[in-house]
């Protein structure tokens, strides 16, 4: 079988944890690939997640590196075995994988907690708001990239929506609520959608004031994706050339620490 092309977050998660286990092991992946009967360099594809890994397979390679978090290895095996294909599929070869890679981590999230300070949440804008956002890129697209992503970002609000929501948390600064970011009649409706987002059960949305001294939060924009258990949370941050995704343990602890202080009242 080929290597994949284009690795989702979530197959590069896989594949990065099962590396990280054969290290603590203190292990060489070619070694690991003769337990298989396999090559070095398909074990480093699949711990690249450029290649798929099967249970029988995950399930050996944790016995080998003797992991005996049961817990972990269910997790790491529901992640080998997933043949989930999302709405956000749809935006294969349209959108820039990363927007597929974003939808389908929240999709799969135990639970969505977000600090914003400039805008609007993604999972509560509305069209017209989400329009006047990517409006702001430089260069400016053309309607044939800006529609798809409009879409896109109202697709995402399904996990707020669905039979089974994923609980959702998010800290927005007063800015946020008072920036134009597109026109009055629009932030008027905007700010209705917000009011609307917070009657329900699995929403919280806490606002920060202007008059708030030490805010701890201040700067401090993310989206953190609560795991299947919390050595498997992602950090989702924005950066200059798209959105980085953060679990690395030590980071995770640190922006644990950040988001518990931001929400402090």
């Amino acid at each position: 079988m080929a290597p994949r092309s284009q690795p989702t977050a979530r197959q590069v998660r896989l594949g990065a944890e099962l590396r990280r286990l054969r290290e603590a092991a203190g292990l060489k992946a070619r070694e690991m690939a003769g337990l298989l009967s396999s090559t070095s360099a398909q074990m480093s594809q699949v711990e690249a997640g450029l290649a798929g890994v099967s249970e029988e397979r995950v399930r050996r390679l944790a016995a080998h590196y003797a992991c005996a978090d049961e817990t972990f290895v269910e997790a790491l095996v529901d992640m080998a075995t997933d043949r989930t294909q999302g709405w956000w599929e749809d935006y294969r070869g349209v959108l820039p994988p990363v927007f597929l890679d974003v939808a389908e981590m929240e999709h799969h999230g135990a639970f969505l907690r977000e600090v914003v300070t400039s805008h609007i949440p993604g999972l509560l804008q509305t069209p017209d708001y989400a329009r006047a956002v990517f409006g702001y890129m430089v260069p400016e697209l053309p309607e044939s990239e800006l529609k798809p992503r409009i879409e896109h970002r109202m697709q995402r609000r399904s996990v707020l929506e669905r039979e089974a929501p994923v609980p959702y948390e998010t800290v927005v600064h007063e800015a946020a609520l008072r920036i134009l970011v597109a026109d009055r009649r629009a932030a008027r409706a905007q700010l209705l959608e917000v009011l609307g987002a917070i009657e329900r059960e699995h929403v919280t949305v806490r606002v920060i004031p202007f008059a708030r001294e030490r805010f701890a939060g201040a700067g401090i924009e993310m989206m953190y994706v609560g795991g299947p258990l919390p050595r498997l949370d992602t950090v989702l941050r924005d950066a200059p050339h798209g959105t980085a995704f953060i679990d690395a343990e030590s980071q995770l602890a640190r922006f644990r620490d950040l988001l518990n202080k931001s929400s402090r009242r």
